[in-house]
């Protein structure tokens, strides 16, 4: 909040039910005119400790626009990997069909990190 103004939010929800149920899945909003004062990265930051504290052991993201190159940097500087790509998944309103990515961060003990 900026005063009376709403500056973003996100939500946190399991990526999937069952087994797959540790893994949890974010999603962000910032309002236009507050980019670039460090609201995606405050966003996170919560999100991140929310994760942990409801036990996710790690997160994802299922559609990062790669047109959107200021949150891709800034999802890696965070700590997640591109672990795939969605060929023309994102119709942009000025760049046409647009490639999207996959990202995903581990929370848990690094020890127990999965093996790539």
């Amino acid at each position: 909040m900026d005063g009376d103004q709403l500056l973003g939010g996100y939500y946190i929800k399991p990526n999937q039910d069952g087994p797959g149920g540790h893994v949890c899945n974010c999603g962000y909003l910032v309002a236009p005119e507050a980019r670039g004062r460090g609201v995606a990265r405050a966003l996170h930051a919560h999100s991140l400790d929310t994760a942990q504290r409801l036990g996710f052991l790690a997160m994802q993201y299922n559609l990062v626009v790669s047109s959107n190159t200021v949150a891709v940097r800034l999802w890696q500087k965070l700590g997640f990997e591109i672990v795939g790509t969605l060929p023309r998944a994102f119709r942009h309103p000025t760049l046409g069909l647009v490639d999207a990515y996959v990202m995903y961060r581990w929370l848990g003990n690094p020890q127990d990190a999965p093996i790539r």
